[in-house]
């Protein structure tokens, strides 16, 4: 098992490496880079600190690091905005932590090839600030939107809320630099050319490395694709007084074939009720209202307005009701707020609670969404009733496949975790909590994950069951790569690759 051995020797070549400004050990600094904002064992805060800090400005330093934490068998973990919902990037056995937020440049804007070359830094909203003035936009768009850094995008292979149209990471990074657990800089693409998007020419590399939380090496440098800032956008929201009445919405549209769905989303009535009670930014809507479908929109004026009529029939055909014009637009342009709004929950009485958000995602066959949403509230509630931590925050749904809203469903159910109540006997309790609703999606035919990664106790270990006989190619891979297992160690059971010792 790797373990830190980073003494004033270490720490004095890392400030050769990146200079003096570039290393970090002060108590500030380490803490709060141990930290995401999903709920986190506060009362063992200690225990996942990294022993330094080390923000590079460039690849070559970026190897240099990794060389130098093979040398001792150091754990490296890298870190780029920290605002995924898992623990992809906090240290579990301290070590070097790389936080890549200096390397933020634009490095080139290929207005013929449509392409643009960003460091792993670079914050999505900032990006496209950059890019409106040339008429194009990188249209990732996950619910983090202005938080969310490019690299820590192609780390946990994040859902994009634009995806049934553009899109997810995986699909819209062309290629990109990567710094290998060794310390070599490697370039993986589709084919050999950076700007490439399809190629038949060897393996294709780029999707081993996307999703791979920090296990496989630190990306350096990506290669985007751009695309035409969308000319108009449409958004509608229709009420049900029955779920399966959206439910069943939900699939006329995603199957509608309608080329400038940018994605579904559906509610369910757990959902409609949190939001009613503990969401300020909710506009209230009459009781009748137990769930809620939606659409949006994106293309040409003229494929907009066509589009917009299709939607409305479908959306109203099972007896859905429009939201009206008044809500509909600013509910959807609010989407990325909600990011940062679930951060409270209430007791019995109505008091507030300082609770923390958690929201637990899955990727569900269409046909198995139902039996899956009610097994997840069963489960809940028996925490709930057990245990004064947790809240059942609802259920939210979305077109999950790249250009295929009809498939699966990112499906997610958010949890309140009343964090500064938390023990040990608590927090074994939420891990329990995860590992069943994780389970349940594998028992549905599903994957424990669709965007936010398995790397947290609780679904972490189920990695092996759903990966099934590919587990033993994923740990040859891990083990020929990383041969002394330093880059993110003890993440997705990976140390298994390791047995016998490194």
């Amino acid at each position: 098992m790797t373990t830190a051995t980073v003494d004033s020797h270490v720490v004095d070549r890392l400030r050769g490496i990146v200079g003096e400004d570039g290393v970090l050990t002060d108590k500030a600094s380490l803490f709060n880079r141990a930290r995401v904002p999903a709920p986190f064992p506060v009362h063992r805060w200690d225990e996942y600190l990294p022993d330094v800090v080390v923000l590079p400005r460039t690849a070559q330093q970026v190897s240099a690091v990794v060389k130098l934490a093979n040398e001792y068998r150091i754990p490296v973990v890298p870190r780029a905005g920290g605002t995924g919902l898992a623990d992809g990037a906090v240290p579990l056995r301290g070590g070097i932590l790389v936080d890549l937020k200096r390397m933020d440049q634009i490095h080139e804007i290929d207005l013929v090839n449509n392409t643009v070359t960003v460091g792993p830094g670079i914050n999505l909203e900032t990006l496209n600030r950059s890019l409106k003035q040339h008429g194009v936009m990188y249209p990732d768009d996950p619910a983090s939107y202005a938080v969310a850094l490019v690299g820590g995008r192609i780390g946990t292979s994040g859902l994009s809320l634009l995806g049934a149209r553009y899109g997810h990471p995986r699909d819209l990074v062309i290629s990109f630099e990567i710094v290998l657990p060794t310390g070599e800089i490697i370039q993986v693409g589709d084919g050999g050319g950076r700007k490439v998007r399809k190629s038949s020419t060897g393996y294709h590399l780029k999707q081993l490395f996307m999703g791979h939380q920090g296990t496989l090496g630190i990306v350096t440098e990506a290669t985007l694709e751009l695309v035409p800032r969308a000319e108009a956008e449409f958004a509608a929201f229709f009420l049900f007084d029955d779920f399966d009445k959206a439910y069943r919405t939900f699939a006329k549209i995603g199957k509608s074939g309608i080329a400038t769905l940018g994605g579904v989303m559906l509610f369910d009535p757990e959902k409609v009720d949190y939001l009613r009670r503990d969401d300020e930014a909710y506009i209230v809507q009459p009781k009748w209202v137990k769930s809620v479908c939606a659409a949006a929109l994106y293309g040409t004026r003229p494929e907009v307005e066509a589009a917009s009529k299709m939607l409305m029939e479908l959306g109203r055909s099972l007896g859905g009701r429009y939201i009206g014009d008044e809500i509909a637009p600013w509910d959807w342009a609010a989407r990325h707020d909600r990011y940062a709004n679930p951060l409270h929950g209430r007791d019995a009485n109505g008091q507030v609670l300082p609770m923390s958000w958690h929201c637990e995602d899955a990727a569900v066959p269409y046909s198995e969404v139902p039996a899956v949403l009610r097994k997840w509230h069963e489960i809940t509630a028996r925490y709930m009733e057990k245990y004064e931590l947790f809240d059942d925050w609802g259920c939210f749904a979305y077109s999950n496949g790249a250009h295929k809203p009809w498939g699966d469903l990112l499906l997610e159910i958010d949890l309140g975790l009343w964090e500064e109540k938390l023990d040990e006997e608590g927090w074994q309790a939420f891990v329990s909590l995860k590992r069943e609703i994780a389970q349940t999606v594998l028992d549905h035919g599903g994957s424990i994950t669709a965007c936010h990664g398995s790397t947290r106790t609780g679904d972490a270990e189920l990695v092996p069951i759903e990966m099934g006989a590919s587990w033993e190619v994923m740990k040859l891979l891990k083990r020929t790569l990383d041969p002394n297992n330093i880059m993110n160690p003890g993440k997705q059971c990976l140390d298994e690759a390791y047995q016998g010792g490194v």
